[in-house]
């Protein structure tokens, strides 16, 4: 393979079987100019092919031969010219700026789901399995790498400055997962303890930022083996940082790609929220290397196998790594809640769809397959327990190993294992869209507790009333004051109605559903039961993920019309003992969402008062700086709580914000890097061009991408009409890469109500250069989130609606529908709670009436 700055020279060979005579030949093929085209049956002679017939439309390619090829053995042979583009798919070239300040390129490959097909003619289908002998010429001094250990290195005859590396031939295996890199890079190693050689390649001059990903990945391998029971079958693993790159990281068997910011950890200017990152990242793709490598999805409709079941594992295996991130907690506001935003819409789907066209497969990387798949995955693990689902995942591997399967072999092994009916349980959560609600109300008979359980669908736009009803079999877990953390009652429900009888209840004691929060359903509570449950909010005897829990089914109960905002304002002010990050953490979320809500009233101001209220007593608790003792949570829930109240205006936050941002910009106190983002974003919130233009010097000088994305994370909380505009042409400038253009947008939408409208604007007016740059991917349908999601009016909607019509994305024509409806569903939230919201206020400040 020979590389110039935009395109490539290969060759390819494939070994294959003629089963039906036929004198055409149809692969896939994307982008690509094929030079000649012979097929040589074995023993025979070769017959060039006459013919090449593009289908650029289905991305095929259709080679013609003067005769008809027989059954039988024999070799394709074709020779071609491809594009190294700039689209960060296919085989593409990555830019990059070496230690003394020169623009270089990388050559690298990304072909998840269907771009093999740019870098090769090939069957690019995931169930379409063969042995891959890759070799690469490239310049002597660059470092080459593929899936597989190097065999050979040697000079290439027709130019001594070029060299052609071979690698070993690779296991059964599907064509999205090869892949190559050209480039420069340092490297550190280690072995795991099951004798695996683990690298991970850095930009040159960084090595020692690689080396935490290296302990989390020498760790993991043997997890995994372990909890497989089934050895990582290559002899090497690469973990490489890649400057231009679109998604987070991505699998390739051998040789797993990642954004900077998912791999690369500096000691002294690393946040802890980028640690926990690295290390969920690099264990989400090394589960890869078993589940979705050895065995593979037999087609995109079943992709959710592979990333629901990588973004479960992935926070098993940090916890086995770091027990201390209290991980398991952070899943249900990181991925839970967010599954069930998202799945509470008219426009999700199920966690199975059905995938037709290419294009329609990226708009499946969403939150159902990665975060709705986790989810069920994580209920369906408690339904089990452990051991048998650890035997049920070894029966799975071992009988499908280099193989592809679907759902039901999942089910089956699972099955097999446990004796529980577990395809039927499943198929109601994976084959429709979509969770229940269960309804919940108790009565006092002597000493026992009766339950009344009822379950409908939840949707996001109130009580169901669909003519269908479809049902869900609920595994319900049920615990009492007496013991919070222990079921008291397990029971699957199978049927709309159930009615249960809990004995030895004492009036006094209060019962929950869903104990951990691990069913994937809302629970709504009698008035009388939810009473009950507030003081255990506030005393701290309800356990942080079930505190979690009952506060972010309320406010989704809220936002549906199905209760008051009021009364989830009222149990919020219930939290003010709470000392658990993740709970704050999604707390301060809704608030946050609350917050853009009520930036369409005139009554913005009392919420941004109502958040100093619930936040400063936590805030005064734990001050700006660490205290002895203190671990990786109390890190992050300082960054939080400062971030939160500075945003508000907290004079107290402000004042000290400013005070050490001049100290750190003046290099005489550097700013500990877990209070870099919420010291940017309180000192933009209030600030001036002054303050813009310090921070966009920061972000020429940071030499850390980690440093650059966290501030062009909270460029947008700048407020001035005319300095928006400055941070969105700042966008789409050289100075941000391509893939982090998106989060500076975002940025902009959600800092202000002036801000979200100037997004959609620039979106809008930059429509064609956007379009081009992230078409088919899934960034142009976060990009499309980011800017709309938070309007508020049918207009806006309707508006919206109007201009995807007439430019139409249809990768992201999920998306679209998606952000619609959620206007439209603010919209009415708005119309319907605002007046009730601001008479809360107004009574909360009111002095209390004399007597």
């Amino acid at each position: 393979l020979l590389c110039s700055k935009h395109f490539f020279l290969m060759l390819i060979k494939f070994l294959f079987q003629v089963k039906q005579a036929t004198n055409q030949i149809v692969m896939n093929c994307a982008d690509i100019d094929i030079i000649t085209a012979s097929y040589a049956p074995e023993g025979d002679e070769e017959v060039h092919a006459t013919g090449f017939n593009y289908q650029n439309e289905d991305e095929k390619v259709t080679l013609s031969f003067p005769s008809t090829l027989q059954k039988g053995t024999g070799t394709l042979k074709i020779d071609f010219v491809g594009e190294l583009n700039d689209k960060m798919k296919g085989f593409y070239r990555s830019k990059y700026t070496t230690p003394t300040g020169d623009t270089r390129y990388a050559a690298v490959t990304q072909f998840e789901a269907t771009d093999a097909r740019r870098a090769f003619p090939c069957w690019d289908e995931p169930a379409i399995k063969a042995t891959f002998d890759i070799s690469l010429v490239v310049p002597k001094d660059r470092v080459a790498l593929s899936n597989m250990n190097v065999v050979d290195r040697k000079p290439y005859p027709d130019d001594e400055n070029l060299v052609e590396v071979k690698f070993a031939r690779t296991p059964v295996m599907s064509t999205y997962l090869v892949a190559f890199v050209v480039g420069e890079y340092d490297f550190v190693e280690a072995r795991s303890l099951d004798g695996v050689l683990v690298r991970v390649y850095t930009p040159v001059g960084k090595a020692e930022q690689g080396k935490f990903a290296l302990e989390v990945a020498a760790k993991t391998l043997p997890f995994y083996k372990d909890y497989f029971n089934v050895p990582y079958p290559l002899p090497k693993i690469d973990l490489i940082a890649i400057a231009d790159f679109a998604a987070g990281a991505m699998e390739n068997w051998g040789l797993v790609t990642y954004r900077e910011t998912a791999l690369l950890i500096d000691p002294k200017n690393s946040c802890s929220s980028s640690r926990q990152w690295v290390a969920l990242v690099v264990g989400h793709e090394l589960a890869h290397q078993w589940f979705g490598n050895l065995v593979t999805m037999e087609w995109w409709t079943h992709l959710w196998l592979n990333e629901g079941f990588a973004s479960w594992i992935e926070y098993l295996c940090v916890d086995h790594c770091f027990p201390e991130y209290d991980i398991w907690t952070q899943f249900v506001s990181a991925d839970y809640t967010r599954a069930q935003e998202l799945d509470a819409l008219d426009n999700s789907h199920p966690i199975e769809v059905s995938v037709g066209h290419p294009s329609e497969v990226d708009e499946i990387f969403d939150a159902i397959s990665y975060s709705k798949g986790a989810s069920v995955i994580r209920m369906l693990h408690d339904y089990i327990g452990d051991e048998d689902f650890r035997k049920g995942m070894n029966l799975y591997l071992t009988k499908f190993q280099q193989k592809n399967a679907a759902t039901e072999d999942l089910w089956e092994s699972l099955e097999k294992a446990s004796g529980k009916p577990i395809a039927a349980v499943m198929n109601t959560w994976t084959k429709q869209m979509g969770f229940p609600l269960i309804y919940v109300e108790a009565e006092q008979q002597e000493d026992d507790r009766v339950l009344k359980l009822v379950q409908k669908k939840f949707c996001a736009s109130g009580p169901y009333t669909g003519e269908d009803f479809p049902m869900w079999m609920v595994p319900i877990s049920i615990c009492t004051s007496d013991d919070p953390t222990c079921a008291k009652m397990q029971v699957l429900m199978d049927k709309p109605e159930l009615t249960l009888v809990l004995k030895d209840i004492k009036p006094d004691q209060w019962v929950k559903l869903n104990l951990g929060t691990v069913g994937f359903y809302r629970t709504q509570y009698s008035p009388d039961m939810l009473e009950s449950l507030i003081p255990a909010i506030k005393d701290l005897s309800l356990p942080p993920v079930d505190r979690l829990g009952l506060q972010n089914d309320l406010f989704s109960l809220a936002r549906a019309g199905i209760i008051s905002t009021v009364e989830v304002l009222k149990v919020m002010e219930a939290f003010v003992n709470e000392p658990n990050y993740t709970v704050w953490s999604d707390l301060s979320c809704n608030l946050g969402i609350l917050s853009t809500l009520l930036s369409h009233t005139d009554f913005y101001e009392e919420i941004q008062v109502f958040v100093k209220d619930v936040f400063s007593p936590i805030g005064e608790r734990l001050g700006w700086d660490p205290k002895p003792g203190e671990g990786h949570l109390d890190a992050l829930l300082r960054g939080l709580v400062l971030g939160k109240l500075g945003k508000a205006g907290h004079k107290a936050t402000l004042e000290e914000a400013r005070r050490r941002f001049k100290d750190h910009v003046e290099g005489k106190h550097v700013l500990s890097a877990d209070l870099r983002s919420p010291v940017y974003v309180t000192i933009l919130k209030h600030g001036d061009s002054t303050t813009l233009d310090t921070m966009l010097k920061l972000h020429k000088q940071a030499d850390m991408q980690e440093e650059k994305n966290r501030i062009e994370r909270v460029l947008g909380a700048i407020s001035q009409p005319e300095l928006i505009q400055k941070v969105l042409t700042f966008a789409l400038s050289e100075e941000v890469r391509p893939q982090d253009t998106v989060s500076v947008i975002g940025g902009v939408a959600g800092g202000s109500k002036q801000g979200r409208k100037a997004a959609w604007k620039f979106v809008r007016d930059n429509w064609e250069e956007l379009y081009n740059r992230y078409q088919g991917g899934f960034l142009i349908s976060r990009l499309i989130k980011l800017t709309v999601d938070g309007f508020a009016n049918d207009k806006m909607a309707a508006e919206v609606k109007a201009f995807f019509e007439s430019h139409p994305a249809p990768s992201a024509e999920r998306t679209v529908q998606q952000c619609c409806e959620n206007i439209l569903l603010n919209a009415a939230w708005l119309k319907r709670d605002a007046e009730n919201i601001h008479q809360y206020f107004l009574q909360r400040k009111a002095p209390p009436a004399m007597v």
